[in-house]
This record gives structure tokens, C-alpha cells and sequence, in this order.
């Protein structure tokens, strides 16, 4: 059996490979993975891998630095797959509209990384992640970013499908939206049969009313393994011809982009899509640990954290002043004084653990307490204890603090979700 060798990028915990390993981890094998966190003295996420997958090849340089040799050398080596949940701070909804950068920011330039690695890889296929708000960025001119991102596949002869995909909607524990992109190359067979399908599939006629669910209902990677209802969300759908030169597009931009959609020959055609609720979630109550194996630091038996709990959690209206003076009123609803263990969990930021609004908190036999790190990995669908040690360049194995475990959960994605991305990818590259 014919395998897909696999480059990481932006590899965190090893999510995309713990995911695709589950899927198959014959037909799937990562030999190269990069991790490198340029805020950091310490590399623990890196020395998690490194402790995970004794087997493959660690690069823990700046991915600017890495040397074009260096892919080259990947693909000499049979390299033909990219994977990565590339860095999202410069769309993430944790950042204010006025701070906003897109891909001009200092991380969001890193998709240009992707790009170049794909030029000198040339793989077959890229699975790529990132938050839902990438395609609306930025906020006053939405959609260019991602608009940009397609032009750049497209000039290099690929397709890109996607899809924002809610976890707990497809039978996981976190609600947890993340838009997913396959991107393949258009020689490969899956292409090919695309094209062959619709003979006019360079033309705008692959766009036109009616053609559009052959593909984003019926033949694309994520309709096969994602059902959606076969009828658009209150008939919003939209097609934009690209324009090769990604500054005019930067300059002109005025598209519109939904949760679902299909690039193919420099025009995409989007449309919202409703997942369809045949699969039960699986819940906060079902993944937490018994009692009994709880260590009491996760209790909150300090009565003023508790209550600094209660405060960010409650509706509250606090006035605020402009730096030039001007007075205005902020206002934030309730929510609920803690989690509903009869629900899948909410979306995990890096923050949690921490005293925030976001963080989860368990109220069990008249007890309030937080996330334990195994739970957090569960709601991940990583193993148990997957962070607990890491290993340094010396050999040293050590373990890993809890609040850098937390951050890890809260950067990573749902393994669950990838590894349905590599069962149909497998029978993609096996139909024939």
C-alpha cells in the first residue's frame, strides 16, 4: 500500500498527526514536523513531540529560517502532504477590530511559509486549520485575506475546498468552530475526475446556478464526510473570479465568503451550509474524570476566587473613557454560573485554568472546580496525559506544568475531526 508522507507545519502538541494516525497510521506517516514558539525561552510544546515521535525529524528553527534546501530535501525524500493549523492570532476574535492586522500581521504573514514550502514540496495535498473569522477578514474589507490565500494556490496549480466545521456537530465534546481547508493539486486523479465530470470546469459554466451541489453537496471531501442539507442557508451563495495579482485583489477585493466553498481555476464558488443533526455530541459529563482521581488543587476553596468567578461570569455595564475623554458605557450579559455538564463543553482558549469569563467551571457534588489537564486533552480527543512529559535536547525527560498543558489544549484542535478528514482522504487516494 502506497503511503502519504507528511511535513507538519506550526505542528503545536502533534494534533494533525495524532489525528491522521488514528485515521490510519499505515497509509499516513509524518517524517517531518516544525515547531518553534518565538515568544518563548522555553520550547515545551516542541519537546512534546520530540518525546512523542522519537521517529520523525523535529525542526525547531523560525519557519522563515528554515533554508528552501531544506524542503527540497523533503521532497527528495517523498514528502507529499502538508498539514498545519498555521497561527491565527491576527484573525482570531480575541483581538479587537481596531487592532486587527489579517495577513499583513506579524503572524499571519507566516501563510506565506505554507506557500513557500509548497513550491519547493509540491505536494499532492495540504490539510490546513485555522479560526472561522479568517473569512472575514479583515473587518473592513472581509473575505480579502482568504481571497488572497486561494489566489496564491491557484497560481501554484492547485484547488481548495473548505468548510467550517463546529465539532460537537459532528458527534465531539467541544463546540468548537474551525474553518478546514483540502487543498490538492490539480494532476492528481482526484482532480482529474473532477474535471472530467464537469467538462467545462474551466469555464464559468462550473459555477453557474445548479452545478454547484454536484460538488459542494455530493463530491467534495468534506460533503462526503461532513453531511450538510442539501439546500442553502437562506439562499446565500456567491462566485468571485480571482484576479492573479494578489495586491490587486489586496486593493480591489468586494467578494463574499461563506462557511462552505470549492476554488478550482481561479474562480471559487461559496455558499452557507446547515450540518445535518443526525450525530449526538458526546458531552462535558461524559468526558470528565471520576472523582476520586481528582487532585484537590482543582477545587476552588478559596471563596474569593469563587466570587471573582461569579463576577465575570454576571451580566454587568461598567462606564469607560476614551483617551480624549469621551465617556461611554460597556455592557456584557450573563452567563450561565457554571457549566452544563449535559452539554458538549464550550469553545477552550489558551486562557483556561486561568480566573477569566472563559474559563469552564464545574460545580459536581456542591463542589466548584476547574478543568484537570487530561479532561482538557479529551475535549481535544488527545490520549490522556499526551502532554504530561517532555523531553529536552540532552535526553532529559521532565514533566510539563499544568498551565502550559491548558495553553496547549486551548491552542490545539479536535484530533476527532481530523482524523474523518483522513478516512476520506484515504479512500480519495484508493477509489481507483
Amino acid at each position: 500500500m502506497n503511503s502519504l508522507k507528511i511535513f507538519s507545519m506550526f505542528d503545536g502538541v502533534g494534533g494533525f498527526i495524532v489525528g491522521l494516525n488514528n485515521s490510519n497510521k499505515d497509509f499516513f506517516k509524518t517524517t517531518y514536523s516544525n515547531q518553534f514558539e518565538p515568544s518563548r525561552k522555553s520550547q515545551d510544546a516542541f519537546e512534546v513531540g520530540v518525546y512523542r515521535f522519537p521517529e520523525m525529524e523535529h525542526i525547531n528553527t523560525d519557519v522563515e529560517l528554515i533554508p528552501d534546501e531544506k524542503f527540497d530535501e523533503m521532497k527528495k525524500n517523498g514528502v507529499n502532504m502538508i498539514v498545519g493549523g498555521f497561527p491565527c492570532q491576527d484573525y482570531s476574535v480575541a483581538r479587537s477590530k481596531k487592532n486587527e492586522l489579517g495577513i499583513e500581521g506579524k503572524k499571519g504573514v507566516l501563510f506565506w511559509q505554507i506557500i513557500r514550502a509548497t513550491t519547493h514540496i509540491k505536494p499532492k495535498y495540504l490539510v490546513l486549520e485555522n479560526v472561522d473569522r479568517l473569512l472575514k477578514s479583515p473587518s473592513k474589507q472581509r473575505g480579502r485575506d482568504f481571497a488572497i490565500m486561494l489566489s496564491a494556490f491557484n497560481q501554484l496549480g492547485y484547488s481548495v475546498e473548505w468548510r467550517v466545521i463546529d465539532a460537537s456537530q459532528y458527534g465531539r465534546a467541544q463546540r468548537r468552530r474551525r474553518v478546514f481547508f483540502f487543498v490538492y493539486r490539480n494532476d492528481t486523479s482526484f482532480a482529474k475526475k473532477i474535471d472530467k465530470k464537469f467538462e467545462n470546469a474551466e469555464s464559468n459554466l462550473f459555477f453557474e446556478e445548479h452545478q454547484y451541489d454536484e460538488y459542494i453537496f455530493k463530491d467534495g471531501l468534506f460533503a462526503r464526510q461532513f453531511p450538510v442539507e442539501q439546500t442553502p442557508n437562506k439562499n446565500r451563495i456567491a462566485s468571485y473570479e480571482l484576479a492573479t495579482d494578489v495586491v490587486q485583489i489586496s486593493e480591489t477585493f468586494s467578494g463574499t465568503v461563506w462557511n462552505t466553498g470549492i476554488m478550482r481555476h481561479g474562480r471559487y464558488f461559496t455558499i452557507d451550509t446547515t450540518p445535518t443533526q443526525d450525530e449526538k455530541p458526546i458531552t462535558l459529563g461524559e468526558i470528565i474524570q471520576n472523582e476520586e482521581e481528582i487532585n484537590e488543587k482543582y477545587y476552588l476553596n478559596d471563596k474569593e476566587k469563587l466570587e471573582k468567578f461569579q463576577y465575570l461570569r454576571g451580566p454587568k455595564k461598567l462606564e469607560r473613557i476614551t483617551a480624549d475623554g469621551h465617556k461611554w458605557t460597556y455592557s456584557e450579559g450573563g452567563m450561565s454560573p457554571y457549566d452544563d455538564l449535559s452539554l458538549p463543553a464550550r469553545t477552550m482558549l489558551t486562557s483556561e485554568g486561568s480566573v477569566n469569563r472563559s474559563t469552564h467551571l464545574l460545580k459536581i457534588n456542591e463542589r466548584y472546580r476547574l478543568l484537570t489537564p487530561i479532561e482538557a486533552e479529551r475535549l481535544q480527543d488527545f490520549p490522556d496525559d499526551w502532554t504530561k512529559y517532555k523531553k529536552a535536547a540532552d535526553g532529559t525527560i521532565s514533566e510539563v506544568s499544568d498551565r502550559m498543558r491548558m495553553f496547549f489544549m486551548g491552542n490545539a484542535l479536535v484530533t476527532g475531526i481530523v482524523k474523518r478528514i483522513g478516512d476520506e482522504l484515504y479512500k480519495i487516494e484508493n477509489e481507483d
